[in-house]
């Protein structure tokens, strides 16, 4: 399983990816939607949602479970990948390319608390034992 490593990650399995403009685009890891398995349904958060660090804010629903999806960091909610809402199933063929939701930070800093790939790969590893 390849982790990108221009990417950030949660412990709860999200990922995170800094934009030039200072926004984030958010989405699931690719474990977390091999562990839920085929998805059947996706709740995004609302567009000028305003989320705090680890708040949930969207939910994952495949045929075996449902999953909540965290806010990495503050900020608030720019923009959400509707058409996912219709194929939610795009999140299984390529979950780094189907992204949940779009902030813009109100506290930037928090991303420095986010996990590498590195760190997030022990991670895994360590989930796995």
């Amino acid at each position: 399983m390849s982790i990108p490593t221009q990417l950030k990650y949660t412990k709860s399995h999200e990922w995170v990816k800094p934009e030039a403009d200072g926004t984030v685009t958010v989405g699931v890891t690719h474990h977390a939607q091999e562990l839920l398995g085929d998805m059947v349904f996706v709740e995004l958060p609302e567009v000028g949602s305003k989320l705090t660090q680890k708040q949930e804010c969207a939910v994952a629903e495949s045929v075996k479970a449902a999953a909540d999806v965290y806010a990495p960091i503050s900020g608030e909610v720019i923009a959400v990948n509707s058409p996912l809402v219709d194929e939610p199933g795009k999140i299984n063929e390529d979950s780094y390319s189907a992204w949940l939701f779009k902030l813009k930070p109100t506290n930037p800093a928090e991303l420095s608390g986010l996990l590498d790939a590195t760190a997030y790969a022990e991670l895994l590893e360590n989930e796995d034992h």
